[in-house]
């Protein structure tokens, strides 16, 4: 009961519901055990004495215990069903929201599959058990309880002769439930897999196809799907080992209220109306027993859907806002960066960055060149507090930028990473994302900037046509240029382009940097580039590799230095320099 109660803070505000439907479920089951008497009075009092004038009586009264009961049991689904509700939707959004402010930390290893798992099949099990399953486990001890002490009321040697095998039953039912949760978990963790292995191959399909993998995917899922397969025929095992005892034990029980409780009437030391009572009372406590193993197996689902989700809940978030958090306002915000000397490690691996040391004036362009792994991303991206340094500090205006809120911080930078996302919407939308108030007039502005305004005006619906999932539709230009278009809409006083151009033609590129220079213009910027081109007019230019600033300078500075900033200046512009090697630089 342990998840349950880390859980109780999402519907303790509706507690009173799932008191309701517990108290409407022990009525109605205290309602259903007049039936039994009815019936006892019905052979005892007009059956054998032939007083038949008591029929429309006893049955009218049938009519209304039954009348009574499913109200009752409509009374206790109403509430349960409420309190469920209730439940998986705080759930839901308590998730979705802790999933939006998880540090990407957490999301270099999480998978989406898995989560998504987790916030549908997880929280519906839990909506069912805390809805309803927990009201019908404890229905189980009330039926046990009121059944017992009804047959106490009857005759209570014979009570004891007939309950003799409960606690066996009971026994059996736990241990089951010891077996039984761990197969749950297993099954749960494979169910993620397999719900993994969909999405990627769902999202990868076009790299899947150009490598002509498909039979490599099928067998992948395959291999999944069995270890899913396996563990369902593990808990179908369990289940089958556990029915039979369980009907044995009740059946042994019945024998013996048969056997005894027939010798009694035979006797005269019990009437036939009263073991005929006894015989459907019995079932109000092997009944539930026997149904224990149903309730404990969607306990034990629950249980385990309740953990996975609590991981989620409970997941530390690696950047946070101090107490004492300034909020940044753009109208104050000059742009002026500074790495102090910083290091950081992504876990326990080496350094990605070790030592990084420039200063950013204000309005100034920062460009960085290196090889994949030298830490360029890195850098931008602790410059966001995507991560927080180990070492050193990143100042913005001459304060730490781990002094600031970081929903203010980021509310000052743009970026436009390589990977290009793009959301399943409009292309006006995807240019406006998440601002209010903008004009149309100003979503062109930016597309015309970002040099995409053409080719939205030559789409179906132009700036109204809905491009697919990621994007899908367009090519890797055409989604940069809308990214670019994003970035300059929201006016940042911090510009990062991470390869923002990447996927874009030389041309094309030449007119994007165009554009960027009256967008760069009284803002700070940070760009990441492979091409020359990209960076030449940069303040500084700083090269990385391991990690480390081997080289810093401008453009004409660096191209007359040997180095590695010089040697891909020499192989991107070789045909250049062939032609007229005096003008390198100029």
């Amino acid at each position: 009961m342990e998840v349950l109660r880390q859980l109780r803070g999402f519907y303790r505000e509706k507690l009173h519901f799932l008191i309701l439907s517990i108290l409407c479920l022990a009525a109605a089951t205290a309602v259903g055990l007049i039936i039994p008497n009815l019936l006892r009075k019905l052979i005892d009092d007009v059956i054998i004495p032939r007083n038949f004038t008591e029929v429309p009586f006893l049955a009218l009264s049938v009519l209304g215990v039954i009348f009574i009961k499913a109200c009752l049991q409509f009374t206790h689904g109403f509430f349960g069903g409420r309190l469920g509700n209730f439940l998986a939707y705080r759930l839901r959004n308590a998730c979705y929201e802790k999933l939006q402010f998880l540090s990407f930390r957490y999301y270099d290893t999480a998978k989406t599959g898995d989560l998504m798992s987790r916030l549908t099949g997880d929280l519906e099990a839990i909506r069912l058990f805390i809805g309803f399953g927990f009201a019908q486990l404890l229905n189980v001890f009330f039926m046990v309880a009121f059944g017992s002490i009804m047959m106490f009321t009857l005759n209570w040697q014979l009570t004891l002769v007939t309950l003799i095998t409960m606690p066996f039953l009971a026994g059996v039912a736990l241990r089951f439930e010891s077996k039984i949760h761990p197969a749950f978990q297993e099954m749960r963790m494979a169910l993620s897999a397999l719900t993994t292995a969909v999405q990627e191959n769902v999202t990868g399909v076009r790299t899947v196809k150009s490598f002509a993998r498909e039979d490599y995917e099928v067998e992948k899922f395959s291999h999944r799907n069995e270890r899913y397969k396996n563990n369902q025929i593990f808990a179908a095992e369990l289940w089958s080992k556990f029915f039979p005892v369980m009907e044995l034990l009740a059946s042994v029980s019945i024998a013996i209220l048969l056997g005894v409780g027939g010798t009694l009437v035979i006797h005269d030391k019990m009437s036939l109306g009263e073991l005929v009572a006894f015989f459907s009372l019995i079932w109000y406590i092997i009944g539930p027993i026997w149904g224990l193993g149903f309730h404990i197996n969607n306990y034990t689902q629950s249980k385990a859907s309740g953990e996975r989700v609590l991981e989620v809940l409970n997941q530390r978030i690696d950047v946070e806002d101090k107490e004492s958090a300034r909020e940044l306002e753009s109208s104050t915000v000059q742009g002026h960066v500074v790495f102090d000397h910083v290091t950081f490690a992504y876990g326990n691996k080496l350094p990605a960055v070790t030592d990084i040391h420039f200063e950013a004036a204000p309005g100034s362009v920062i460009g960085f060149l290196g090889g994949t792994g030298s830490g360029k991303s890195t850098v931008t991206q602790l410059m966001m507090r995507a991560y927080d340094v180990n070492s050193g500090s990143i100042k913005l205006d001459g304060v730490d930028i781990r002094e600031y809120s970081v929903h203010s911080l980021r509310s000052q930078i743009a970026t436009v990473f390589q990977e290009t996302f793009l959301f399943s919407s409009s292309i006006r939308n995807n240019i406006s994302y998440g601002l209010k108030n903008v004009t149309i007039e100003e979503i062109i502005r930016a597309a015309q900037l970002a040099k995409a305004h053409e080719f939205i005006m030559e789409m179906p619906h132009g700036y109204d046509t809905v491009v697919g999932e990621r994007g899908m539709g367009l090519s890797g230009g055409q989604k940069q240029r809308i990214a670019i278009a994003r970035a300059l809409l929201k006016n940042p006083r911090i510009l990062i382009l991470d390869d923002a151009t990447s996927a874009v033609d030389m041309e094309t590129e030449h007119e994007i940097q165009a554009g960027f220079q009256e967008v760069m213009r009284d803002r700070t910027t940070l760009i990441i580039a492979h091409r020359i081109s990209s960076l030449r007019h940069a303040d500084q230019i700083i090269v990385l590799e391991e990690g480390r600033v081997i080289q810093q300078g401008t453009h004409n500075e660096l191209i007359r230095i040997p180095g590695p900033y010089q040697d891909v200046y020499r192989i991107q512009y070789a045909d250049y320099l062939a032609r007229d090697t005096g003008t390198e630089g100029e």
